[in-house]
Formats: structure tokens, sequence, C-alpha cells
């Protein structure tokens, strides 16, 4: 695990993103703290302690999946997120359960990958700076005849190093993708590809392209950090880190609640998803491109709203693998007023940033902030409660002509968005709020 941080330590993060919520904050932390606890526990011991999952419980738009979200980048954990009905039972239309454990093993080759390409950054910098010297060389030399070929060379590095020559257009060889490699389908679901399967057997065949300057160092850059990482050190690595230290966000939990019934219709394929579900989260082993995957140390959070359905409709047997169950709370007017105002790079930061590019100066005003904030629980209470993502329609109907008319070629415009403000851009949706009250 790549962060040591206490469960209060965990929870303080969390917090700089998230308003409230405080339960299901403090389960993930013991969750998470857990896994470094296990980390150094001898051998015998560790392979006895599974992580114990965590079912949130709570409407939409209330953190539930930015919690998970949050927390495996946090811990740099590798980290996917899947909705339960995209599966079916097999035989019924869907996805196989367990591309999500191929789908967490690419996630995790990614993470891997560029830590790798940090370390060896400098190296493949040079390396790329060298044959974008090569590429510019004759067309520098051409226009610089009383330049030594030492400093014609210097006079490339240096503007290359200071963006000069970015819109270049130069021709390079390049390797083509997958070498045309043809895609096969296993009987479980599993895609292969031949070119990746034989390996470096078949040598990469290469084209001749035109692209700008700042393309070329773009595909380099990868082509060299390639060159000086190890592949086969990079998917062990990566194999490791999604058995000891994956996260699996299952959202929509709730939507294949339902037991027993007619042995038929709707019924029998959300059972047939939770028959499909036990196995990767009791613990089993999945076939990737990278290798076998042990599924039994691997966290998984499941979410729902749970509005038409129970979590006691979910099978005995997948409540037993969900130990831990949070619920989480509607955003309360004060939620938003802090959701606003307090969290890192919050809605009114992104604005600010935003429209700060085409020379729009925002300030947002304290009154101005809670009368969003009452629009908000407004908009809420009428219509469907869509928890914080109510916030994005608000800031977009609130800001769309400034959006619309900024250009940037004019002079610093200041506007103050304080309570007068938002009431008169926002007037048409809180009329319309109030008419609701009197609909039957």
């Amino acid at each position: 695990m790549a962060v040591t941080l206490s469960s209060k330590q965990i929870v303080s993060e969390l917090d700089k993103f998230i308003i409230g919520q405080a339960d299901a904050k403090k389960a993930v932390a013991i969750a998470l703290r857990n896994r470094y606890r296990r980390s150094k526990l001898p051998t015998e011991i560790r392979e006895e302690i599974t992580p114990k999952n965590i079912i949130m419980q709570g409407p939409t738009g209330v953190g539930k999946t930015e919690i998970a979200r949050r927390l495996a980048k946090l811990v740099k954990a590798p980290f996917v997120k899947v909705e339960a009905t995209k599966f079916t039972e097999v035989g019924y239309v869907g996805r196989d359960v367990e591309s999500i454990i191929r789908d967490l093993a690419e996630a995790s080759v990614r993470l891997v990958k560029k830590e790798r390409y940090d370390e060896v950054h400098a190296k493949a910098q040079k390396a790329t700076y060298d044959r974008l010297v090569q590429a510019l060389y004759q067309g520098y030399k051409a226009k610089n005849l009383e330049l030594s070929d030492d400093q014609v060379r210097e006079h490339i590095l240096d503007d290359l190093k200071n963006h000069r020559l970015d819109n270049e257009i130069i021709e390079v060889e390049i390797a083509e993708e997958n070498n045309g490699g043809i895609q096969m389908m296993q009987g479980m679901g599993m895609e292969i590809n031949i070119a990746d399967m034989l390996g470096g057997i078949l040598p990469k065949r290469k084209k001749k392209k035109k692209i700008a300057v700042v393309d070329a160092e773009f595909i380099f850059m990868n082509e060299e950090s390639e060159k000086l990482i190890d592949m086969d050190n990079v998917s062990a690595e990566a194999v490791r880190r999604v058995e000891q230290d994956g996260i699996i966000f299952i959202d929509e939990i709730d939507k294949i609640a339902g037991k027993g019934g007619s042995g038929s219709g709707p019924d029998v394929s959300r059972e047939g998803v939770q028959r499909d579900l036990l196995p990767i989260i009791e613990g089993s082993t999945v076939q990737t491109k990278y290798g076998a995957v042990r599924t039994d140390y691997i966290l998984f959070i499941a979410a729902g709203a749970f509005h038409m359905s129970k979590i006691e409709d979910l099978t005995p047997e997948l409540q037993g693998r969900f130990p831990i169950v949070v619920s989480l709370k509607s955003i309360t007017y004060e939620d938003f007023v802090k959701i606003l105002s307090d969290t890192e790079n919050s809605l009114l930061k992104q604005y600010t940033k935003l429209l700060e590019v085409d020379n729009i100066k925002l300030d947002f005003t304290k009154d101005g902030i809670e009368e969003i904030a009452r629009i908000a629980v407004l908009a809420n209470e009428t219509n469907e409660n869509i928890g914080a993502r109510r916030l994005h329609s608000i800031m977009e109907s609130l800001l769309e002509d400034i959006s619309f008319n900024a250009t940037g070629d004019h002079p610093v415009i200041d506007i103050k968005v304080d309570k007068k403000y938002v009431g008169e851009h926002l007037s048409n949706i809180c009329k319309k709020f109030d008419l609701s009250k009197y609909i039957l």
C-alpha cells in the first residue's frame, strides 16, 4: 500500500472533497487502515484476514461514488466502478462478471506503468530530444549555414525545451498500433489480441507520418519509456496490487435485489446477477492477459438507493459478504453551502478559473452562495432529488449568459454574484418552483 495514513487522517483527507456522510467515511477509513495492518502481519495470519466489504445505502448524489473514488486515489489503489445492471445471468443478455477483474487489472497496469514512466522520465526525455533534433536537423541547418553542427543541435534543443517548435511539421517513423493484430474471443468472454500473444516475435511495422513536433514528442516519449521499463515486472506488480490493494465499486446494487418469486421474469435475471457476482466477491481466481488474479483480498464497496427494495432483498449469501452497512443522508441546505464554499476545487472555484481565461472575474458573495444553496434545496424538493448533482444544472443556468458572451478580447470584467444577481438570473426557475406548490 502506497500510503500509511491513520483512519482519522483518511477521513480528514476525504473531508476536503466530500461534505458530511461521517459514518460512510469512517467505515471506508477503517477498511483501508485494516489493509495496512494486515500487510504488517506474518504470512500465515495475513492469509486468513479478508476485507470487510461495505454497502452504502442512500439517495443519488450524496457522495457514494465520490467516497470510493477519492479513497482509491488517496492510496493509489487500482479502482473500477461498475454498474450491477450491466450484468445478467449467463444465458441472458449482458457482460460476463469476470470482466470486472480484467478491467481492474487494466487499471492497475496503467497505474504501475505511469509510475515506471515517471521513474525513467529523465532518460526518456533525453532520448526523445535526440530523436527530435535528428528529425529537425536538416531543415534547421539549411537556414543557418554559418553555424557548426554542434551549434545547430544546441539551438534546436533550446527551441524544443522552450516550446518554440511545437507547431513545426516534421516527418517521422512511428510504430503502428497492435501490428494489425487479430482479435479473438475465448469461451469465458476474454478478448485476446494475437499480436499481444506473440509479443516481440513479430517485428513492429512502422510508417512515415507528418505530424507536429508537440505530437511527435508525445509519441516518442511513450516509445522511449516503453524501452526503458520491464513489462514483465509491470504486469507482475499490477497483478499484486489488484490482489492486495484493488477496490471495486458496484453501483446500483439495489437494482438486482429480488428473491424467490415466480421463477421467471426479471427476478430470475436479478438473482442470476447476484449468483454470478458471488464467486468473485467470496474469492476466486480469474484469468487475465497479465496472469491469474485472486479476488480474495479485493475490497468491494456496493451502493444503491434502495427506494424500491431493501438490503434484505439481496440473497443471504451476498448479504453475508457485505457485513458493513452504512446509510448516507440527503444533502441539506447547510451541506450545499459547504459544498459550494469549503471543498477543494469546488464548483465555484472551477467556474471562476474557467471564466478567468476569458477575462471575467467572478466574485461570489456569502449571500449569493446561500441563495444558490436555497434554490438547490427547493429544486430537489420540487423535482426528483438528485442531491449535489443539482448544483451543476443551477450553475450552468446562472452563468449561461456570461459563458456565452465572454470572448477574452476585452479588458477584465468584474462580476459580483450576490443574492440579487442570483435571483435575477434564476428568476424563471424560482417562478416554476413557486407555481409547483399549488399543483395537486
